[in-house]
C-alpha cells in the first residue's frame, strides 16, 4: 500500500446479517478495498457477535481481504481458527495480549499479517515495543463494543503519535481507525495520518446507499491527504 493511498473498509457488524453475503457483494462491488469483521466475545467488550465459521462463510463470497478484529480475551486460543476460515489480517487488542510479541509472531507464523489494536484510554506508548512485529496498527477512535458511536475527537493527536512512532522506526505497517468514521470525520483522520477506515453505520446505514456512502468516504479522505498534521518528532506527550 502506498502512503498516499487510503483504503476503505466496511464493517460488517453493521450490516443486514440475515443477508450478509449480499452485503458483502454491495461493498465489493461498490469498491470497497477490504471487508472487515469485528469479533466480539461478550467479556472483553459487552457485545457478542460472531466466529470462525461466519468469517469462512463471508471468505466464500468475496475475494476481498478480510480484516478480522478480535476483541477477545486470550485472542491466542483462537488464532489458528480465524487464518483457517480465511482472514488476511488479524488483529488484536494490546490490552488482552500479555504475551503481545508471542501472539503477533503466532499469527504472522501463519502466512496472516497481523495487527494491534488500542483502545482509546489506552496511551500509544503500549505498542512501542512491537512496531516491527506488526503489519497494521488499529486506532481505535470509539470505546468498542457497538457500531453507530460517536467518533471522540480527542483521539486525532493520538492517531497523529503512532503515525510518528510508525515513521521513526521506519514501519511499513498500515494505520487503521475504527470508530465514528464517515464523511463528516475521514478528513481529519486522513490528516493526521491514518490510511485504512473502517466504517459500519456510515456504510451500511447510509440513506444513500452504500456505493455512494464509500464515495462519500473517499472524497472526505482525498481531502484529508491535502492537509496533513505531524507532530514534531521531538514531542514527547503520551496519547
Amino acid at each position: 500500500m502506498s502512503y498516499s493511498d487510503v483504503k476503505i473498509a466496511p464493517s460488517v457488524l453493521s450490516a443486514d446479517f440475515a443477508h450478509l453475503a449480499a452485503a458483502v457483494a454491495e461493498a465489493e462491488a461498490a469498491g470497497a478495498d477490504y471487508i472487515h469483521v469485528d469479533v466480539m466475545d461478550g467479556q472483553f467488550v459487552p457485545n457478542i457477535t460472531i466466529g470462525p465459521v461466519v468469517v469462512a462463510a463471508i471468505r466464500r463470497v468475496t475475494a476481498l481481504p478480510l480484516d478480522v478484529h478480535l476483541m477477545i480475551v486470550q485472542p491466542e486460543r483462537y488464532v489458528e481458527q480465524f487464518a483457517a476460515a480465511g482472514a488476511d489480517v488479524i488483529t488484536v487488542q494490546v490490552e488482552a495480549c500479555p504475551h503481545l510479541h508471542r501472539v503477533l509472531q503466532d499469527v504472522r507464523a501463519l502466512g496472516v499479517q497481523a495487527g494491534v489494536a488500542l483502545n482509546p484510554g489506552t496511551p500509544s506508548v503500549a505498542i512501542s515495543q512491537v512496531l516491527g512485529d506488526v503489519d497494521q496498527v488499529l486506532v481505535m477512535t470509539v470505546d468498542p463494543g457497538f457500531g453507530g458511536q460517536a467518533f471522540i475527537p480527542a483521539m486525532l493527536p493520538k492517531i497523529a503519535q503512532v503515525r510518528c512512532m510508525l515513521d521513526e522506526a521506519g514501519s511499513a505497517a498500515a494505520l487503521e481507525v475504527d470508530g465514528g468514521i464517515g464523511p463528516q470525520t475521514a478528513a481529519d483522520v486522513v490528516g493526521a495520518g491514518a490510511r485504512v477506515l473502517v466504517a459500519g453505520s456510515a456504510i451500511y446505514g447510509a440513506e444513500e446507499g452504500v456505493t455512494a456512502a464509500i464515495r462519500a468516504i473517499r472524497a472526505a479522505a482525498a481531502e484529508g491527504l491535502t492537509t496533513t498534521t505531524r507532530w514534531p518528532s521531538g514531542d514527547q506527550r503520551v496519547f
